[in-house]
């Protein structure tokens, strides 16, 4: 890769609403030319999330960068990784959309290349409301302290850091972060947080779009004047 050395961040960005804010939040704290964005392709059920990754880096003059892991969906299997299963969260079990250890092996190698690009961090867009609602396991801080503190032993870098600044959020505490960065309804309408691949409010029938949904509308009960173009179809 040409990236130029001594970039003070890396940001694991899908092209989702979680991890764009936090490429935000990074750009705010570092500047655009500081900062990396890195996506990765591991047999995803759709590429479209990877076109909004780059399309949002472009737009905040960000370098961006694709890694490719599809060996992930040769060797574990999931709903996100399948497009022949059924997207499926039956009541008292993991849904199957799961991809076992898929965000602690991205943390991991952005951590890596992070370090070569002398960076002291990486930002991820976990949110524990997604291990409550949805049972990812690897989107909690518990989870990413485990991740962290087997980098730092890695790195011989006891101040490296996996940054998780909307961990403890609600969906409508994300909006709401959006919305005070001026950012919030380019967020919106450019990050793809559905399963199926599509913008704006998505099928608002996978559990990724209904949680976003209703984050979006819990926001717009404080924020009536917000003018979202989606705002009719939720």
């Amino acid at each position: 890769m040409n990236d130029s050395l001594n970039k003070k961040a890396v940001v694991v960005h899908s092209g989702g609403m979680d991890s764009s804010l936090c490429l935000a939040l990074a750009i705010e704290q570092f500047g655009a030319s500081n900062v990396l964005s890195l996506s990765f392709t591991y047999g995803q059920r759709h590429s479209n999330e990877l076109d909004q990754a780059k399309k949002i880096c472009d737009h905040w003059k960000v370098d961006h960068h694709i890694l490719n892991i599809d060996c992930l969906s040769k060797i574990t299997s999931s709903a996100l990784t399948d497009s022949s299963k059924k997207i499926e969260h039956k009541k008292n079990e993991t849904p199957n959309t799961l991809v076992v250890g898929r965000n602690g092996l991205m943390a991991r190698i952005a951590a890596i290349h992070a370090n070569e690009l002398g960076a002291n961090c990486i930002y991820m867009g976990v949110i524990e409301v997604e291990e409550a609602n949805s049972g990812y396991r690897d989107c909690s801080r518990k989870y990413m302290d485990v991740i962290q503190a087997a980098l730092r032993v890695d790195f011989a870098n006891d101040l490296f850091e996996i940054k998780t600044p909307l961990v403890y959020m609600t969906k409508k505490q994300t909006m709401e972060l959006g919305y005070q960065m001026g950012e919030l309804q380019y967020l919106l309408e450019n990050t793809i947080t559905c399963y199926e691949g599509l913008i704006g409010v998505g099928c608002q029938k996978c559990p990724a779009c209904m949680l976003r949904n209703e984050g979006i509308r819990e926001f717009m009960k404080t924020n009536d004047d917000f003018l979202f173009s989606y705002k009719e179809s939720l």
